[in-house]
């Protein structure tokens, strides 16, 4: 067992019951302070830990980093020292604060320095992604799509069992949590006899997804097996990859999706290492056709993470509209890097692979407003009485999760984004 998983572990930072940041998880993040640049932290319970702080003071001895790795702007610093390094310096923050260990603890000069208020601290964008890759590996939401837009009895397209069908999307517009975003615009056709139009997405989505983020992988040519690919992955973060579904209908064919999915994707800014999420681990699908050889896995290479999504109109509350969970989908992140690096493609540190929509069988567990509503035909009723079948202009939507295990909670925060009339 790693031993920063150990469920008895306790802190001696006060961890509220509900916290998502238990001693436990210690998660990764870029934050900054009114009088500060950019650095690397982590997280127990409200307190934000600055890394560089911890690496002035000298707590980080024997370990494979420098100042410059902490005082940086994105994970990748840190993430380029590989696996081992970083199971390491997890290991050695669980150990600083253990309420066992007085070494830091009792140093109230140290721990002030180390120590700031989450309330204090705004979170940037992580991870500096070169290449993003957005997979559609949810059966229950390939299934839907299949449904509303084409056969019913033949939702899945001939491939969908065969192969972790993916595309490559754009990086630069990946965001961080509270990063406002504008409606998109685009062409739309909605009338088929009719020529098309342009002007503001009408039909603007959210989509529930998970994302994992690698360090560096192998040469150009090599490929990654599905036994090698937990050496490959850092972390994970939820991502909302919004969608504009009329803009999308009438230009993904043939090459996919364009402008309906390169104006924003919104990420939570803290990232859950693989390490930390070790004992949420549960059995996949039965796979069915048998998956070819490269495709193969041992073990299990899913992960039981529960997860809702919230609308908040403007002035208004929450409605949580979809409980979802991680362990639906079909093909696992291990699959899916496998599948990405089998023709001999290099993977980089820091580039980010997503879920694509994570929808359950039951319609409560829906991933996107398109399935929820399905395609606007059942409207979805706001606590302030409003009702939504696509995402309104000052709309807030709130993305969370969390595992629970052995008495240990272990969370991601969330992801928030407004948005913004259309300019």
């Amino acid at each position: 067992m790693i031993k920063a998983n150990d469920p008895s572990l306790k802190s001696w930072i006060e961890v509220d019951k509900n916290s998502d940041f238990p001693i436990q998880n210690l998660p990764f993040g870029i934050f900054k302070t009114e009088n500060n640049k950019p650095s690397v932290g982590s997280r127990i319970g409200d307190k934000v830990i600055d890394l560089s702080a911890l690496y002035v003071l000298g707590y980080f001895k024997n370990l494979p980093f420098e100042q410059s790795d902490f005082k940086s702007d994105a994970l990748n610093t840190i993430m380029k020292k590989g696996k081992e390094a970083t199971t390491d310096l997890r290991n050695r923050l669980s150990k600083l604060f253990n309420i066992e260990n007085k070494d830091l603890s009792n140093n109230n000069h140290h721990v002030e320095q180390v120590l700031i208020d989450v309330e204090q601290v705004e979170m940037l964008m992580p991870v500096q992604v070169g290449d993003y890759t957005d997979f559609y590996s949810s059966r229950g939401h390939a299934t839907n799509v299949g449904t509303l837009f084409r056969d019913p009895a033949n939702a899945l397209l001939p491939n969908w069992l065969w192969i972790p069908v993916g595309y490559h999307g754009r990086a630069s517009s990946i965001i961080p949590s509270d990063q406002m975003i504008k409606r998109p615009k685009g062409q739309t056709r909605p009338n088929d006899d009719q020529d098309p139009i342009f002007g503001p997405s009408k039909l603007l989505d959210f989509e529930l997804e998970m994302a994992f983020v690698t360090f560096d992988g192998k040469p150009l040519g090599e490929n990654i097996t599905t036994e090698e690919a937990n050496d490959y992955i850092f972390g994970m973060c939820i991502m909302n990859d919004w969608s504009a579904r009329d803009i999308q209908k009438w230009e993904y064919i043939p090459l996919g999706p364009f402008l309906a999915k390169n104006f924003a994707s919104s990420i939570s800014p803290w990232i859950v290492t693989m390490d930390a999420l070790e004992p949420f681990k549960t059995k996949g699908p039965v796979q069915d056709p048998k998956v070819l050889s490269y495709l193969e896995y041992k073990g299990d290479f899913h992960y039981d993470i529960d997860l809702e999504v919230g609308i908040i109109p403007e002035n208004s509350e929450e409605t949580v509209v979809s409980k979802s969970n991680y362990k639906y989908m079909y093909w696992n992140m291990a699959q899916q890097l496998a599948h990405h690096t089998v023709n001999g493609c290099n993977i980089r540190c820091g580039d980010m692979m997503a879920s694509g929509t994570i929808s359950g069988d039951e319609p409560s567990s829906f991933g996107s407003m398109l399935e929820l509503s399905w395609r606007g035909t059942k409207p979805i009723k706001m606590k302030d009485g409003s009702e939504r079948k696509f995402i309104n202009d000052n709309d807030t939507v709130v993305m969370r999760g969390h595992c629970n295990a052995n008495g240990v909670r272990i969370g991601f925060g969330e992801v928030s984004t407004k948005v913004l009339p259309a300019e």
